[in-house]
């Protein structure tokens, strides 16, 4: 807890990793060891990263692996969040991994992971999404000068909310259509800081 080095989820127990560094490859997502190669080569989530090498960009080592009795993955997201020269605070949303073979439209964006909700039986398969996501992401947009910070964000396949699940229990035929019934769990990591020399 002293050293940031922490995350939280909205529920399930799913394993979080992300570091941050100026040297991650794609070979490093391809060891089962990714907090060695994190520790060795980068700073942890909330940590730090400074003195950027001339011509280089951050890449963030980033791995997550599914609760073992929840859902599938959908996503990991890098939120990178940054203040420009007039004060103002900006914040910008990367799809970096996901499950399936999906792949973002003209605009983007990532299409929608699917759902596989039963809502009379408020239960769900794990037919799509993915068990585990990793890999290396560069900063497309990086800028030297700007102080920046980034933070992982991975979100699970639709699975029933509580409010299904209470549907279900008590029987209930005719729930107003704006109670939410269906949700998608997540975990949140510490941000890692860039701060310029």
């Amino acid at each position: 807890m002293k050293r940031k080095e922490v995350y939280g989820t909205t529920g399930p127990r799913m394993l979080v990793r992300f570091f941050g560094g100026w040297d991650f490859t794609e070979a490093d997502a391809s060891t089962r060891r990714p907090a060695e190669v994190g520790y060795e080569k980068g700073v942890p989530m909330g940590g730090d990263l400074s003195n950027a090498p001339e011509g280089k960009s951050p890449t963030f080592l980033i791995a997550a692996l599914k609760d073992p009795i929840g859902a599938n993955l959908d996503r990991y997201q890098i939120v990178k969040g940054w203040m420009d020269a007039e004060g103002a605070l900006h914040e910008k949303v990367y799809d970096v991994v996901w499950g399936g073979d999906r792949q973002p439209g003209s605009d983007g964006k990532l299409p929608p992971v699917g759902n596989t909700v039963d809502m009379a039986a408020a239960t769900w398969t794990n037919t799509i999404g993915a068990t585990e996501l990793i890999t290396v992401w560069e900063d497309p947009d990086f800028d030297p000068a700007q102080k920046a910070f980034y933070y992982g964000r991975v979100i699970e396949i639709p699975t029933p909310r509580w409010t299904a699940y209470d549907a279900k229990f008590f029987g209930l035929q005719n729930v107003d259509p704006e109670v939410q019934m269906i949700a998608q769990e997540r975990a949140y990591t510490s941000p890692i800081w860039y701060t310029p020399d």
